[in-house]
């Protein structure tokens, strides 16, 4: 998934970390190993749903529409004062689509693995979830992709590609199929770092990128 790495590595990247963080009155550093077990996991979810025909349709109209990368262009101001519920309604709202219900084993293995309540992972996927679907948007219009198949394409690029992506695929339909304790985890996250052209190792090698240690 080099594209996120690309982005939680940015400038852009270390602004989302931080108005989450702010957002939700947790520590930037457990905001950034939730967000960072988070991606693969809500990407996994939309190329599953993009699958079908009719999840497919669904999520280019959502990419074509509301979710066209516009969220992206005022961060500053998404943050300023604090997110509104309008942005927070629609990411509960993203969460139910695309997680198809399994939005409490996903809050309950993140908790498992970062360390934070459920209900602070869930609020961190609350805000996080508009911004990714906005990423996407974003890169569906960058990369001209207009019909489903490129849209699973893109989906796939996004999580890495390569061989190491269908066992990728694999544990993230174990934790949204599952009354999953979270164990998977390590390994996703694994492949989301080695998938991309990073060289440091681990969570503090992500981290150390988000914030210039």
């Amino acid at each position: 998934m080099s594209g996120i790495l690309d982005l939680l590595n940015s400038d852009m990247g270390r602004q989302i970390i931080q108005g989450v963080s702010n957002e939700t009155n947790e520590p930037a550093d457990k905001t950034a190993s939730v967000v960072q077990m988070a991606l693969p996991i809500l990407m996994g979810a939309m190329k599953r749903n993009a699958n079908t025909p009719q999840g497919a349709e669904g999520l280019m109209s959502a990419l074509n529409t509301k979710h066209d990368g516009s969220i992206l262009d005022n961060l500053g101001g998404l943050f300023s004062g604090g997110v509104n519920e309008e942005v927070k309604m629609d990411g509960m709202g993203i969460l139910g689509h695309v997680l198809g219900g399994s939005q409490n084993n996903v809050a309950m293995a993140l908790s498992n693995k970062s360390g934070m309540d459920s209900k602070s992972v869930m609020n961190i996927l609350q805000v996080l979830a508009p911004i990714i679907l906005g990423y996407l948007g974003k890169q569906k219009q960058q990369k001209n992709v207009q019909s489903p198949d490129a849209l699973t394409g893109l989906l796939g690029g996004l999580m890495g590609g390569g061989s190491a992506q269908p066992k990728q695929q694999s544990l993230i339909e174990s934790i949204l199929d599952g009354d999953n304790d979270g164990s998977v985890l390590d390994d996703v996250a694994g492949m989301l770092l080695s998938s991309g052209k990073q060289k440091k190792s681990g969570l503090g090698g992500l981290l150390g990128g988000l914030f210039g240690k």
